[in-house]
């Protein structure tokens, strides 16, 4: 089929017309979102690759689900709530199997010329690597909330459960950031 005004056409009726075998329409609707959960899965991951590979596992796993959309959230939460888990399952494997190729020499390095962003840098690797120190639910909770700014009740959609799980991972995940980044204040 083809999808003219695809701009008219809902999520849900791109869903349903994926689910009757229709690839057209899933590539319409993993189009129209790509951006959005791309970024949903760099935030989950940290990784570059390891969020284009939980894409491409959700984007299997959105197609073979599609038939039990249940509708009791958005499209949208429904198919965040699956990039999530594909993001937590490629971090679960890297623990795992987490190799890095060190550099042949320095000249692998970026040159940033006279600018200096050391400080920006050290600055966002803290808060990367506290992050990680983070259990992944109370991870995918911050990250939804203050690095996304959805809500606690979009949040709670987006991950399957009540508002005030959301609240308790938010606080017990701030109380271990603020101790992780704690050497962050002596340095103001």
């Amino acid at each position: 089929m083809t999808w003219g005004m695809l701009e008219l056409v809902s999520d849900a009726d791109l869903l349903l017309a994926g689910a009757r075998d229709d690839k057209s329409a899933f590539g319409a609707l993993f189009a129209r979102h790509e951006k959005y959960l791309y970024a949903v899965a760099l935030r989950t991951t940290g990784d570059p690759e390891d969020a284009a590979d939980a894409l491409q596992d959700a984007y299997l796993s959105i197609m073979r689900t599609a038939v039990g959309f249940r509708a009791d959230a958005s499209v949208q939460c429904w198919m965040h709530r699956i990039v999530v888990n594909a993001a937590f399952d490629r971090i679960r494997r890297r623990k795992h199997h987490d190799t890095r190729p060190l550099p042949e020499s320095d000249d692998a390095l970026p040159d940033h010329g006279e600018d200096d962003f050391t400080d920006t840098v050290d600055l966002r690797l803290s808060i990367g690597r506290a992050l990680d120190v983070l259990p992944a639910d109370q991870r995918a909770a911050i990250i939804a909330i203050d690095f996304e700014g959805r809500s606690v009740g979009e949040t709670a959609r987006a991950l399957g459960v009540a508002p005030g799980t959301v609240k308790s991972r938010c606080h017990r995940g701030r109380h271990k950031l603020a101790l992780v980044l704690g050497h962050l204040r002596e340095l103001d």
